[in-house]
């Protein structure tokens, strides 16, 4: 039912509900469902006040997004909502499956969804899909249901999502510790690097081992692994006290790169699952691509 925008700050989106729920407003909040297809509805048009109204208050109340982003209460959770709906031209969330169930007071839900994020306008509008996952809990208070907590998670962040779109696949490899001197392509200038779904760009300048300085909150690259075009390392943001991984496959000319990206820590938050939370990259060489020696 919920689903967030992969924003460094992200914010809540909802999906749409049958035809006939969006052909007039749904007042039902008899029903957990029919609460969660309002909550679609009004996500969809961004209209916070009617997503305030179907979502409990309570300060303690405590839900994740994807990127280890934690919010505690509605006035966290509203702030982020307010800077998603500011950013976008439109949003649209295809629903793949939805469960929900209940017992007395309490109900809970499952969803698969895709979070389409648009922004911009006309020949420069740009498009990012998301595959998401979602599970939440619904109680019923004085005869309404109202959303308390939920949870969500990428569906799946791998080579093969729709933002990694070159027509083949990773190579079998064989992982090579960092250190060693098998590294068989020179890394080194300067890249350009797109985070896909927050559409955010910045450069990286390397070394020959793929290692240096990026202008993202005072970042640093660390190549661990390449072998076979397979480039793996981490990556630390000490501006925004954040840190992580990253996995991409270098095109066979040198010149590109497209993968994905991930979080290990954010702030005091560590024990976020590997690979679980994070983004796609696309990587472009800004300098020539060193002459071999």
């Amino acid at each position: 039912m919920l689903a967030f925008a992969a924003h460094s700050v992200c914010a809540f989106v909802l999906l749409y509900g049958t035809p006939a729920l969006a052909a007039s407003p749904i007042t039902d909040t008899a029903d957990p469902e029919r609460v969660i297809r309002q909550l679609v509805r009004a996500n969809a048009e961004l209209d916070l006040a009617t997503m305030s109204r179907l979502m409990a208050h309570d300060a303690d109340i405590i839900s994740y997004t994807i990127g280890g982003r934690k919010f505690v209460g509605w006035p966290d959770l509203e702030r982020a909502m307010q800077e998603e709906f500011s950013s976008v031209a439109a949003i649209d969330i295809p629903i793949h499956e939805l469960n929900v169930w209940r017992k007395d007071s309490l109900a809970w839900f499952a969803m698969e969804v895709d979070y389409i994020r648009m922004t911009g306008t006309g020949a420069g509008q740009n498009r990012t899909s998301l595959p998401l996952r979602e599970t939440g809990v619904l109680e019923q208070r004085n005869g309404q249901w109202v959303l308390l907590s939920w949870h969500e998670s990428f569906r799946t962040v791998t080579m093969a999502s729709p933002a990694f779109d070159w027509a083949v696949s990773p190579p079998a490899h064989r992982l090579v510790s960092a250190g060693t001197s098998s590294l068989s392509v020179d890394l080194s200038g300067e890249w350009d690097i797109l985070e896909v779904e927050d559409d955010k760009r910045y450069n990286a300048t390397l070394d020959k081992a793929g290692n240096g300085p990026y202008t993202q909150h005072g970042g640093r690259f660390t190549t661990t692994q390449f072998s076979d075009r397979l480039w793996q390392g981490t990556w630390q943001q000490p501006g925004n006290d954040r840190e992580g991984g990253f996995e991409l496959l270098l095109s066979e000319d040198g010149t590109q790169a497209k993968g994905i990206w991930w979080y290990s820590r954010v702030g005091t938050h560590k024990n976020i699952p590997p690979r679980e939370h994070g983004g796609t990259y696309q990587w472009k060489r800004i300098t020539p691509i060193p002459a071999s020696r």
